[in-house]
């Protein structure tokens, strides 16, 4: 007997309602019965539908000002009785409760509620109690039943259904189910960390084992919770370094949060490509460009919402992470025909104020670098000044420089990473590990800027920018050379201006 199951009869209680039309609008076409309540029974209703309400269903009102509206056995029982079991078929309609192959629930924003600063009565009535259980009452029996558990999988359903004639196969059902749980965990856990402030159980730092370490033969475990940053809406677990990797795309694009479309894209926690433009597309466009090799298997973060000409662009290419402020309905689909891609909605939360790491045999502490330079901090030390467009540039090249590798060297033009040299265990390695890397992709320095994290202690690196093309650098300064460094800019015709702050990474 195949695996998948007709949908004849669909629950739907959800509290935002944008983003459901065309589901609705492919429910009434297979012919799919409709239950609902309230505020989504009136919305299914102006749109066209013939609603079935709850009430009428169990024949109990809902009390209690909406608290309890669904919390009843023919609710209940329409979605947990086994349709392979005798005795549950024969229980099911002894007691008239008609089977419902299809649960909808978009769960009140506790969250939301929590962060809007509202008062706790407010908060307390954002605890969705009915959802909850409709939703892992049909994540349980998704044998026999499909489950939507958010506004995003909307889209998706809605093309599974189309494309099944309504009768989703069990991998689906599994899926969404797996979904369902991982919604109903995190929103537990919210609820848990609110209520619990000022207990003795106040919430502790969640654990989460990973598959393994930085390499197979190590273990690996993070300690934090990684829901309170990001909604994982697709693709495998996170690995060790998969984390890394976020880490180092997260502290990077904070240096453009809202400014003009922007992605990086990482490898090994440094960028092989960082672009702004008018358009996302089109900064992805530059980004790629700057090092499509690398890119390869990469991750990949944005500043704004990625749209549906984004995603398929950004679909063309095998990438293991993508993090975005989130993710247009139409774009879902296109970045989810990848198995394993992770697709990550970053949330807003404050980022600790302080590094830790082992050291020997114990810890080492830190602040965490949160200075970045701009044109107001730069002294120009030679005798010509670097023009408008090579400031900007030279501004967008140092926030790339501040999160690479040291020593490294940066080379950009306005809005777009050309090369840079990572890791090198001298300046000029980087720097012509730059030159070497630019050529290779076609990119002509002529007019290019140079960014460096540290001093320059000889003018050579000055010398070698010069004669690739590069027209203007940024430095730190501070080396008892540096006046070499800027008579040789001079005697070449380049600008230099000294930032005053070193950059290391390591």
């Amino acid at each position: 007997m195949s695996d998948a199951r007709p949908i004849r009869a669909a629950l739907l209680s959800v509290y935002h309602k944008d983003r459901l039309a065309p589901l609705v609008a492919t429910l009434r076409r297979l012919g799919v019965t409709l239950y609902s309540t309230g505020g989504t029974q009136k919305f299914l209703e102006e749109q066209g539908a013939e609603v079935i309400a709850v009430e009428d269903l169990t024949g109990f009102p809902e009390v209690f000002g909406g608290r309890v509206k669904t919390l009843h056995p023919k609710v209940f029982g329409g979605i947990l009785h086994r349709r392979h079991e005798a005795g549950d078929l024969a229980q099911a309609e002894q007691h008239g409760i008609p089977p419902i192959d299809l649960v909808v629930v978009d769960l009140y924003p506790f969250e939301e509620t929590v962060a809007s600063g509202a008062a706790e009565q407010d908060v307390i009535e954002k605890i969705d109690i009915g959802g909850i259980a409709l939703l892992r009452a049909a994540a349980k029996n998704y044998r026999d039943v499909l489950v939507i558990s958010s506004r995003e999988q909307y889209e998706a359903v809605t093309q599974l259904l189309d494309k099944t004639n309504g009768s989703p196969s069990i991998d689906d059902r599994r899926h969404y189910a797996a979904a369902a749980f991982q919604a109903t965990s995190h929103y537990d856990t919210e609820i848990f960390k609110y209520v619990s402030q000022g207990t003795t159980l106040e919430a502790q730092v969640p654990t989460t084992s990973l598959r393994y370490g930085e390499n197979p033969h190590q273990a690996g475990t993070f300690h934090g919770d990684l829901t309170a940053l990001f909604d994982q809406l697709h693709g495998k677990q996170l690995s060790y370094n998969n984390l890394v990797d976020v880490d180092a795309a997260v502290q990077l694009m904070r240096e453009f949060a809202g400014g003009p479309p922007a992605v990086a894209i990482l490898k090994h926690t440094n960028a092989c490509g960082v672009a702004q433009a008018a358009t996302l597309e089109k900064a992805y466009i530059n980004a790629l460009a700057c090092d499509p090799v690398s890119a390869f298997g990469g991750v990949i973060i944005v500043n704004q919402e990625v749209d549906l000409a984004t995603a398929q662009e950004l679909n063309k290419l095998f990438f293991e992470v993508l993090i975005a402020p989130g993710f247009a309905a139409e774009a879902l689909p296109v970045l989810q025909s990848k198995k394993n891609r992770i697709l990550l909605r970053q949330k807003p939360v404050a980022f600790p104020s302080k590094l830790v790491k082992t050291l020997l045999n114990g810890i080492i502490e830190q602040d965490a670098d949160l200075q970045t330079e701009t044109a107001a901090d730069f002294r120009t030390v030679t005798r010509s000044a670097p023009t408008a467009d090579e400031t900007a540039a030279l501004e967008f090249a140092l926030k790339i420089c501040k999160h690479t590798k040291s020593n490294t060297i940066v080379l950009a033009r306005p809005g777009q990473l050309l090369a840079s040299g990572v890791g090198q265990t001298s300046r000029v390695d980087a720097l012509r590990q730059a030159i070497e890397k630019a050529g290779s992709f076609g990119f002509d320095l002529h007019g290019a800027v140079m960014a460096s994290d540290a001093f320059f202690p000889f003018p050579d690196c000055v010398e070698i920018a010069a004669a690739a093309g590069v027209r203007a650098v940024v430095q730190p300064g501070g080396s008892i050379k540096d006046q070499d460094s800027i008579d040789a800019c001079d005697r070449l015709g380049l600008a230099m201006v000294l930032t005053g702050v070193r950059h290391f990474k390591h």
